[in-house]
């Protein structure tokens, strides 16, 4: 067996035409997207249904990933299941169950995601597998969705599945089923969950057996090679010219943990020898009480830069090819990127965030000119309660969009929840939950301002109609805002705020468990904004009015940041007082923005006092 991200040798294998490789790739795609549609149509919990919070996969008998979810987020799947069931012990209608980080070296990098893996045999021979892992909306733990901020051990997040056999020739494990379903406060979802992704990777084998049997399975892999060859050589082109030879360092700052223990930094240097590309993160700061800490499985920044390298070719698959761009990566075990058992990791979202925005650092910090501003992640919010009359608990789980950074060619996206997923809808919230929606719209002037604007977070008020209720918040880069670059500036921080315009009104913390709501209370949401690329005083003019005229940046904005004079009554530009302006005030700038301007060795060198002025 060759190990994942091993080249494969075509000797023996019959010669593929092009129009066989196209059918092929276009029957991996819709393998998998009938797997995603099976199941946002029969999961119960909304995080899989509405919010999209899942990952499938097929995966060849050589273990090299054939396609999969363009996120970010996930390592190697199936390796860690063939440890503890060798291929020998495997038998069709297998499914395997686990969560387990730390057991599966990073794997799945939290505990409420669980994966489900199964064989496809060929006349009793293993040749391929299929996965697929999901966001359980509550797998125990000290508090309601098993992702509380408050949790200092990963015990505290809910029960740890080892790699278990789920289903046997077809069968469920009964005992397994109900240990794992009584240990979720919501069982009858997760009951729900677990059917639903048995039926989703059930689906995927049959899908991926029939390209083999179809195909021949020899000519089929001929086709995988070629794809899987495909997206590779253009990854590797394109890093090498991202990174000549030389050395390039990065840093981006997680504001806190939730206990006080923050900033925490990631730090990243990527060597090129023309040859290899070595990136070293064991500078990167140590691991930390709080739950932000993530257990970075070495094919995440890989898969990060594949992705960015590839985000201008969608015929390239999202495949084992994206997996082969860095030849050695360095970690530091107790670092907040390989914190050691039994660290927490629910909230490591805002870590991995800081990662992606570090390797876009990188490619900014080689060649300015392709820079990417920074995105702050998503924004999180979970109302806790028991509904009235029935008695029963409920789970109200809220993503909010934030602004994406700005791009060297175009502005960020306003208000997108995350790369993969999708935002509540108000009609699901209003119908489900005891709750309204008293507002949602564009978080004015949080995009950084630049040449290309970073996109806007967004603003959400959200009612309490029920009885008292519990709220877990999540809100990042507040202190440390999404780094603009190029001489754009940073996005604009975002905030919670209970009851605002009244005399009760008052600032909630960014990352907390257990904040009270009552009957009548009003949440204001406002998340930050993406960082801005180049200038901001070489936007167009006419740009900057839209924004204005549309209420994504506000007429001092216009003025103080942009140069630019409107004129609201007439919707117009007062052209040359603009262009007085921008004469007078152009200020100059460097390569990093974040409260003040950085170049490349202060921008890093920062990273390392930022505690002592916190």
């Amino acid at each position: 067996m060759h190990h994942p991200g091993t080249a494969l040798s075509s000797a023996g294998k019959p010669a593929l035409d092009p129009i066989t490789v196209e059918i092929v790739r276009g029957a991996l795609r819709s393998a998998q997207l009938e797997m995603g549609s099976l199941l946002e149509r029969t999961a119960m919990s909304p995080v899989i249904r509405e919010k999209q919070d899942y990952f499938t996969g097929l995966v060849d008998r050589d273990l090299n990933l054939l396609i999969g979810t363009k996120m970010p987020s996930g390592g190697r799947i199936v390796p860690p299941v063939l440890k503890q069931y060798p291929i020998s012990a495997m038998r069709p209608g297998d499914i395997f169950l686990y969560n387990d980080c730390y057991g599966t070296n990073g794997a799945v990098s939290h505990s409420p995601d669980m994966v489900f893996v199964t064989p496809v045999f060929i006349d009793d021979v293993v040749e391929g597998f299929v996965f697929a892992w999901a966001h359980f909306i509550d797998i125990g733990g000290s508090h309601s969705s098993s992702t509380t901020p408050d949790t200092e051990n990963i015990f505290q997040e809910g029960v740890i599945v080892p790699i278990v056999r789920l289903c046997q020739d077809g069968i469920i494990n009964d005992d397994i089923f109900r240990m794992f379903v009584s240990n979720s406060r919501f069982p009858e979802i997760v009951r729900g969950d677990v059917r639903s992704m048995i039926a989703a990777v059930q689906l995927g084998e049959r899908r991926l057996r029939e390209i083999l049997e179809r195909f021949g399975v020899e000519r089929a892999y001929g086709a995988f090679d070629s794809l899987i060859a495909s997206t590779e050589r253009t990854v590797h082109q394109r890093m090498h010219a991202a990174f000549p030879p030389g050395r390039y360092r990065f840093a981006d700052v997680v504001d806190d943990d939730g206990m006080g223990s923050g900033p925490l930094a990631v730090r990243m240097t990527m060597e090129s020898d023309g040859e290899r590309l070595v990136l070293d993160a064991t500078a990167s700061d140590d691991q930390t009480r709080g739950p932000v800490n993530f257990l970075m499985s070495s094919v995440i920044p890989s898969m990060v830069f594949g992705l960015f390298m590839t985000a201008e070719s969608p015929d390239l698959l999202p495949n084992e090819g994206l997996l082969r761009n860095i030849d050695e990566l360095k970690l530091r075990p107790g670092s907040i990127l390989q914190p050691k058992y039994p660290a927490p990791l629910g909230q490591r979202a805002t870590t991995s965030r800081r990662v992606h925005t570090t390797c876009y650092g990188l490619v900014g910090v080689a060649d300015p000119a392709k820079g990417h501003a920074s995105s702050s992640a998503y924004s999180l919010g979970k109302i806790s309660g028991i509904r009235e009359g029935s008695g029963k608990s409920y789970l109200k789980t809220m993503g909010f969009g934030v602004g994406q950074g700005a791009r060297p060619y175009a502005d960020g996206i306003d208000a997108v929840y995350y790369i993969a997923q999708r935002n509540f809808p108000v009609e699901f919230a209003e119908m489900n939950y005891p709750v309204r929606i008293r507002r949602y719209g564009i978080h004015l002037d949080s995009g950084g301002p630049g040449r290309w604007r970073g996109g806007c977070g967004i603003v959400r008020e959200v009612e309490l109609l029920g009885d008292s209720a519990t709220l877990m918040l999540r809100l990042t880069n507040c202190i440390h805002p999404p780094f603009g670059i190029n001489g754009g500036m940073s996005g604009r921080a975002g905030r919670f705020t209970m009851n605002p315009g009244t005399p009760r009104e008052r600032e909630l913390p960014y990352l907390a468990e257990g904040v009270p709501m009552e009957r009548g209370d009003i949440l204001r949401i406002e998340t930050p904004g993406g960082g801005g690329v180049g200038h901001p005083f070489d936007r167009p003019v006419d740009l900057v009015l839209r924004d204005v005229l549309g209420e994504f940046v506000g007429i001092e904005s216009a003025r103080d940041d942009y140069g630019v004079i409107v004129d609201l009554d007439a919707e117009a530009v007062d052209l040359a007082a603009t262009e007085a302006l921008r004469r007078e005030r152009r200020w100059p700038t460097k390569l990093v923005h974040r409260n003040g301007y950085y170049d490349e060795d202060g921008w890093y060198e920062a990273s390392f006092k930022l505690k002592e002025t916190a």
